[in-house]
């Protein structure tokens, strides 16, 4: 299984496409659920969009995109059983994966990236999620309530 489901609004829709493009070159299958031009949508709509159809399954991570990729990720987190990070580099790729568990990716369209977005996905996708048990129960908190 090497699927992925992606949404991001208008102003993620470069990346978005750039981002799906390397991941169908890795073999992925990508169901991009939009947008596809610059006509306005809402991020919050866009993440909400995205998780429910990981939540039906089949799909070994989320990406979202939008023009800083903050607000389509607090969105997203705001979603039970999600974790979405927004790297800013490789190595923040790296330990939200290792560390985090993190479930969803999000990227910003307008963004300058120190590390290129695309060697920043590369490493979120190489990376296992850590068994040692300092991170397991972290893990555990993090996917707890808070008040």
């Amino acid at each position: 299984m090497k699927n992925v489901v992606i949404a991001n609004d208008h102003g993620g829709v470069d990346l978005a496409l750039k981002l799906i493009e390397h991941l169908k070159e890795r073999g992925y299958s990508c169901n991009h659920l939009g947008c596809y031009d610059s006509s306005p949508v809402d991020y919050p709509d866009m993440a909400d969009k995205a998780v429910e159809e990981y939540k039906r399954g089949g799909y070994d991570f989320g990406l979202l995109v939008c023009g800083t990729g903050i607000g389509i990720s607090i969105r997203a987190n705001k979603h039970s059983g999600i974790v979405c990070a927004l790297p800013q580099n490789i190595f923040a790729s790296v330990a939200t994966k290792e560390h985090n568990g993190a479930n969803f990716i999000a990227f910003g369209g307008r963004i300058d990236y120190p590390d290129d977005p695309v060697k920043m996905l590369d490493a979120y996708i190489d990376t296992k999620v850590s068994d040692d048990p300092r991170h397991e129960r972290r893990r555990e908190k993090l996917n707890s309530k808070a008040s």
